[in-house]
């Protein structure tokens, strides 16, 4: 049964596609870590290294809903066995299966936030061929500047995701910090892509935060100054962790990648550390 947590009246419902090995060694994806770093990111998070030191990875959609009523998803996975993750994602994935366990049936999805067009973000978000929206009564919602550099987070989603999504009068584009509700908010946080968004809820004293990619790995708690080998702008991907971590600290955090879904923030916020920054590598459309 997928896990939930409560925040006020809405219930977070983390829903896992998959998970598997990361396709490169973990080293390599963060290349200023020093072994300090990963000693502690392994005891926080014990279940996202495998037995021989490679990166397991969890791969999570969020369902964010009040009683019984419209749900809105954060991100659609890793997708069918045809999805664009399929040549590095361990496809196909089981978001259908976790929305049935959780009492959601796709026809309840009334809103979809994506919170960036890498592939194992978007799997699920139109499906078949030809492409239709997954979720048929939704609003896929988009920053402008995510949609804006398309063509160099991955050209092919074009034609497969973002054209289906609006001929079919479903895609919704954002500009910037955008209220959903008085409790749910979307947050810019750029970096990762240029149009990466967070999702900010809030219930009285209560925050939680849906990540997305700000962060991806433990060892961005242990010292969220550390880059992400495949991040566009790896220092402005330092800046909105570092901001979000420092503005919404105390909060849960509700990550797509780490062991566990959910996460409280550092106590205290973490300060800026200056490392050399080593010029990433990046995979095209990858996580």
């Amino acid at each position: 049964m997928p896990l939930s947590r409560t925040l006020g009246s809405i219930t977070v419902t983390a829903l896992t596609d998959g998970e598997g090995p990361f396709f490169q060694p973990r080293a390599d994806a963060f290349p200023t870590a020093t072994a300090a770093h990963w000693r502690e990111a392994d005891r926080r998070d014990p279940s996202s290294v495998t037995a021989d030191g490679q990166w397991w990875l969890q791969f999570r959609s969020f369902a964010l809903r009040v009683g019984d009523g419209p749900v809105t998803l954060v991100d659609a996975g890793i997708g069918p066995s045809d999805s664009p993750a399929a040549s590095w994602a361990p496809v196909p994935g089981r978001l259908p299966a976790e929305l049935a366990a959780a009492g959601i049936d796709p026809d309840d999805v009334h809103a979809v936030v994506l919170t960036h067009l890498h592939t194992d973000h978007v799997g699920w978000a139109v499906t078949g061929t030809p492409g239709r929206p997954y979720f048929p009564n939704a609003s896929y919602l988009v920053q402008r500047a995510e949609l804006d550099a398309l063509q160099v987070i991955n050209p092919g989603l074009r034609a497969s995701l973002v054209e289906p999504l609006r001929a079919a009068g479903q895609l919704r584009v954002v500009d910037g910090e955008t209220s959903l509700t008085p409790a749910v908010r979307l947050l810019p946080t750029p970096g990762h892509t240029p149009g990466h968004q967070s999702v900010l809820l809030t219930s009285a004293d209560e925050r939680m935060l849906v990540t997305g990619d700000l962060l991806v790995h433990a060892v961005q708690l242990v010292d969220p100054d550390l880059a992400y080998a495949h991040e566009e702008d790896p220092e402005l991907a330092r800046t909105s962790r570092l901001t979000a971590l420092r503005t919404h600290s105390p909060t849960i955090l509700a990550t797509p990648h780490l062991g566990t879904p959910f996460t409280p923030t550092p106590t205290p916020p973490p300060a800026r550390v200056d490392h050399e920054v080593i010029a990433p590598t990046r995979r095209s459309g990858g996580q």
